[in-house]
């Protein structure tokens, strides 16, 4: 059992930031100046089956205990807050019924949040929790941008392009703002974040807030992805459920069993394809064009959005190490007018924290 230094103020003290994937667990300890004491990760296949408990009983509170006692709030990383939660929300019983109900928009993800969330419940009752959302960035998507133009019932469901990723595009964001003093004056300024990665999705953002961005309703729609397949025509699906496929063999082939791995019949890693498509490899070759293909199409859907574009800014796996990319997409774009291109180290735990930080102030202050 940890420690809790239950009584320190939100703006002083640790902040715990926990990252549920579907393969991964991370977490990390930031200070009150951002600054990170520890960081770790482990393996935990969920997507498979896995049981996250064990793996954190045998982890995080050894790992945590020299600074237990210093540990002043939690935040939680979950990617699918549907139309409620745009907003940094503290984890309460009601908002975690209300989370249990958002799992199905996310499996993968929101459902080995929710038990993170339950075991850290028991391990440390008394400790604060918040929750922060990767779709909660793209709140600010204008109706144009959101809407599907699919028949009325179906939007009266709440089914509508929800966008991800927001936590990483937000702090691509919030970076360039801070480089950029003429982010803050008028006309905005331009920016495309590139999210590249096992996931891949670009945002369109004007005056700090998303305009236009490539994932939908889930992850899976838009860029080609390591294991996902991105936008695929509906009719292709409909015409495979027509030949017998089964839902889930469908969810797993567009999710598990497409992209990249599926392309070059190789690999979903861009690093293994690289190295393989200069050794000649056809598929590995193929992959990588396709890849660049989309992503070069979805920028120019972003750029028409904004008008243009100012700063390309690439993020993530792929985003910040693939510097041939970088150079085959600027050199491509050669099109638009004159653009700052930069890489952003990800960090969305920084922006959880933050986010933990200034809600939790907020929240004492109105009590």
């Amino acid at each position: 059992m940890m420690g809790l230094a239950a009584a320190a103020a939100p703006d002083s003290g640790l902040v715990l930031v926990l990252n549920a994937g579907s393969s991964s667990l991370k977490a990390c300890l930031l200070d009150e100046n951002g600054s990170r004491l520890w960081q770790g990760q482990r393996d935990c296949p969920m997507a498979e089956g896995a049981a996250p408990e064990p793996v954190l009983d045998n982890w995080l509170p050894a790992a945590l205990a020299p600074w237990s006692e210093a540990i002043v709030l939690a935040g939680h990383r979950v990617v699918h807050g549907g139309a409620s939660f745009t907003t940094p929300v503290r984890l309460e019983p009601t908002v975690l019924a209300a989370l249990a109900e958002l799992v199905p928009l996310a499996p993968l993800h929101n459902g080995p949040a929710l038990r993170v969330m339950h075991w850290l419940t028991e391990q440390l009752p008394h400790l604060e929790q918040w929750a922060c959302f990767d779709t909660a960035f793209h709140a600010t998507l204008p109706p144009e941008a959101a809407t599907y133009a699919i028949p009325a019932d179906w939007r009266r469901q709440g089914l509508r392009r929800f966008g991800f990723h927001g936590l990483s595009h937000q702090h691509v964001a919030e970076v360039v703002a801070a480089r950029f003093p003429q982010a803050a004056a008028a006309p905005p300024l331009r920016l495309i974040s590139c999210h590249l990665g096992a996931g891949c999705s670009l945002c369109a953002i004007a005056a700090g807030r998303s305009v236009d961005t490539t994932m939908g309703f889930t992850p899976l729609e838009g860029l080609v992805m390591a294991t996902r397949s991105g936008s695929v025509d509906p009719g292709l699906l409909l015409h495979q459920l027509r030949r017998g496929l089964s839902v889930e063999e469908l969810d797993q082939a567009l999710n598990g069993q497409s992209g990249l791995l599926a392309l070059s019949e190789l690999s979903g890693s861009m690093q293994e394809l690289r190295a393989a498509a200069a050794a000649g490899h056809e598929g590995a070759q193929l992959a990588i064009a396709v890849f660049r293909h989309r992503l070069l199409r979805e920028i120019g859907a972003m750029a028409a959005s904004l008008g243009g574009v100012d700063v390309l800014a690439f993020t993530g796996g792929i985003g910040e190490h693939d510097e041939a990319l970088r150079q085959e997409v600027v050199s491509a774009l050669s099109w638009l007018s004159p653009f700052d291109v930069i890489v952003i180290a990800a960090d969305e735990e920084q922006v959880i924290a933050r986010a933990c930080r200034r809600s939790a102030a907020a929240e004492a202050v109105s009590r």
